[in-house]
């Protein structure tokens, strides 16, 4: 474990909370940022430190705020900038670090950039801060090359005088073009922004994505109209990792990141930048972590380990292994806002729930940060939202599949939707099961064996075994069985159909209830020895 003195960041507990779905103090069926200061204590007491916050900037909210239209402002659907510095004065009080999401591949098609960038002729200045360029074929009717959106379809979009521009995801936001000055020049003054303000840190919106390959050829291997998503409801929203990728993780953006680093040592208190990274392995996400670039990358590769023990050390040793000689720490994340809850992912209920905690507590027991994501500490799983209330461009560009039912609101309390989100007798934006009474933050505080209490006391655990030191051992041996030691601490993780014998010493923390002395299937267990 890193010196007392090793910034806040290398080992914190992130909470991200999806602002739509957090808490909704005026009653508007929307989640937001006063909502999420009445609820900083709950965070606290919970036992994290950091909150990381979704986009809250003004914006038409076709992907959920995602679509930027102003960098330096706060959408009325969340508040206002007082409001933010409410949320900060309160944060900092209690302790807790304020992360906030940054989004610098792309726009809204409603900032002013690009309003400017219809208005004005092919070859402008005002279009040369995006990626416009002519079709191909008879009159230009074809796209410009054979990329596809990662939310399906062709990533291009034709305009009024035949140009087409580029857009990797919606086709209301179009990709910037970070090859011109003015467009790193804009980011510069929002991170300065936002860090003048007393923000402790961003998390980058597709990180990977800001460099293109200039020629913007064809991807290789790829039909025109192809998607990047997965087809079942089980998979998560990350690029093909076995095709050519011209679009992604290209060496130039390094070159921005070690900018934004130099940036952000110009600023007390250990200001930080972790990355939304979706890179081919664990070498290609270190080299964002390299020692002049960003913070953290996210590990999305723990999230992406089937229920395996043998997958879970794979994972481990190559993440431990990539992160060590650029002296980064490691990441570990479950779930998130754009992927399919963990405990529906591991087969859904009581075992899927039983594995999620398990995944969880070994999780915690890895040196480096760890990022939750709201509402797993409650257990929630996927909601099968109604066709009918689907939000998100995902689901309509695809046809089936989407994202909106990671991003269902909280329950509060009650035994009746809203359940403490928004005021009795409000219409969520997103529709809550009628069987989430059980659920509620304050069903689950009464009860000791809740999934709430077990985070509770897992986050606790966490903080008496801080100094337990970086070096890990994978115990070799058992192939269903995951063992692995980190100082006077041993995780063991049964992903096996049998109950499993414990290492000596004396039990922590167990995700479940032990079969005598043994470990049963699907269950975790922290072990302290002499």
């Amino acid at each position: 474990m890193p010196a007392p003195s090793a910034p806040w960041w290398r080992d914190a507990v992130f909470y991200q909370v999806y602002v739509r779905s957090f808490a909704d103090s005026d009653g508007d069926g929307l989640g937001d940022l006063p909502g999420i200061t009445s609820h900083l204590r709950y965070l606290r007491d919970l036992g994290v430190d950091a909150v990381w916050i979704t986009p809250f900037y003004p914006s038409p909210q076709h992907d959920a705020g995602y679509d930027v239209s102003d960098y330096t402002g706060v959408d009325p659907l969340f508040g206002s900038l007082g409001d933010v510095d409410d949320l900060l004065t309160r944060a900092h009080r209690l302790g807790l670090k304020v992360v906030v999401d940054l989004v610098p591949n792309h726009t809204s098609v409603e900032h002013a950039w690009f309003r400017a960038a219809l208005d004005a002729p092919a070859g402008s200045p005002e279009r040369a801060r995006y990626l416009f360029r002519p079709g191909k074929g008879r009159g230009g009717a074809r796209p410009p090359n054979n990329w596809s959106s990662v939310f399906g379809g062709p990533a291009w979009s034709r305009i009024h005088d035949g140009q087409w521009y580029l857009h990797l995801f919606d086709a209301t936001q179009p990709d910037l073009d970070w090859s011109n000055p003015e467009v790193a020049a804009m980011f510069d003054d929002v991170l300065r922004f936002w860090l003048d303000r007393g923000v402790d840190g961003f998390r980058i919106d597709v990180a990977h994505g800001l460099a293109k390959d200039r020629s913007l050829r064809n991807q290789r291997g790829r039909r025109s109209g192809e998607t990047d998503l997965p087809s079942d409801r089980q998979g998560s929203m990350v690029e093909r990792r076995d095709v050519d990728e011209p679009m992604w993780d290209q060496p130039g953006v390094h070159d921005i990141y070690r900018s934004w680093r130099r940036l952000l040592d110009t600023y007390d208190g250990d200001r930080m930048a972790v990355a939304e990274a979706w890179t081919r392995t664990p070498e290609s996400m270190a080299r964002y972590v390299r020692p002049d670039e960003l913070h953290q990358a996210f590990n999305f590769a723990w999230l992406l380990a089937p229920w395996s023990a043998a997958a879970f050390a794979d994972v481990i040793r190559g993440t431990l292994d990539a992160v060590r000689p650029v002296g980064a720490a490691p990441t570990w994340v479950l779930s998130n806002h754009d992927v399919v809850r963990h405990p529906t992912r591991y087969g859904g209920g009581h075992r899927g729930l039983a594995r999620a905690r398990a995944a969880t507590l070994t999780m915690l027991a890895l040196p480096g940060s760890a990022y939750l994501y709201q509402g797993e500490e409650l257990g929630l799983e996927e909601v099968d939202v109604p066709p009918e209330f689907r939000q998100d461009p995902v689901w309509f560009r695809t046809g089936g599949v989407g994202r909106d039912g990671a991003r269902v609101p909280m329950p509060w309390r009650g035994t009746h939707s809203p359940y403490g989100f928004s005021r009795a007798g409000t219409t969520p934006w997103l529709p809550m099961p009628d069987d989430w009474a059980r659920l509620t933050v304050a069903a689950q505080r009464r009860d000791p064996a809740s999934t709430w209490s077990f985070y509770r006391d897992a986050l606790r655990a966490r903080r008496r075994f801080a100094d337990a030191g970086e070096d890990v051992e994978i115990v070799d041996g058992r192939a269903t069985v995951l063992e692995v030691r980190r100082g006077p601490l041993t995780v063991v993780c049964n992903c096996g159909p049998r109950p499993a014998r414990l290492p000596p010493g004396t039990v922590v923390l167990t995700s479940g209830p032990l079969d005598g002395h043994l470990l049963p299937p699907d269950t975790a267990a922290w072990v302290a020895c002499a």
